[in-house]
């Protein structure tokens, strides 16, 4: 799943989901997603590519903004990852690109970004870009962003309580 082949990880995790429908483990108005940092990119991803199968998204200190990602904190450092937007590059990483597949006319599920101001790896920008794309759009969506915590969100064990708990009261109450 590099570069050119990461969609892969997007289309198994989406293939992991629908066949939690098809063998009616759930139904899509029953399953919620969640994941931080590249799992922010993976259910940033799934859910603008595939909006129907999720009703609930919880998206943590993501990726999103895959245009711009190599420009902002450590971004640069995974290149080898992603590839380099920079370059041709950009025509298959755009395919992956959260902010860059919205679309405002489609519906989306209900979605919680939650960030933090001191991240040092994934910057808040692209929780706060998306939140602010998707807002103006109209849809449901929240937005959470600590002033401390670093990359995990939280700073102490206290923050990660609240963290969870504000995360799980989201995908219960979706």
């Amino acid at each position: 799943a590099m570069k050119e082949k990461h969609q892969n990880a997007f289309d198994d995790f989406i293939a992991v989901a629908e066949d939690l429908v098809k063998r009616k483990i759930t139904t899509p108005e029953h399953l919620g997603i969640a994941g931080g940092s590249n799992g922010g990119l993976l259910v940033g991803t799934c859910f603008v590519q595939r909006p129907e199968l999720f009703k609930a998204v919880v998206c943590q200190v993501p990726l999103l903004d895959m245009k711009r990602y190599s420009h902002l904190l450590a971004g640069a450092s995974w290149m080898a990852e992603y590839g380099d937007p920079d370059t041709a590059d950009w025509e298959f990483i755009k395919g992956f690109s959260p902010y860059h597949l919205f679309d405002a006319k489609k519906d989306y599920p209900a979605t919680l970004f939650t960030t933090s101001t001191k991240d040092d790896r994934v910057h808040p920008a692209h929780a706060r870009k998306m939140m602010a794309l998707m807002e103006a759009a109209g849809k449901d969506v929240r937005y959470y962003e600590n002033i401390e915590g670093g990359h995990g969100g939280a700073a102490n064990n206290a923050q990660a309580a609240h963290m969870n708990a504000l995360s799980y009261s989201f995908l219960w109450q979706q």
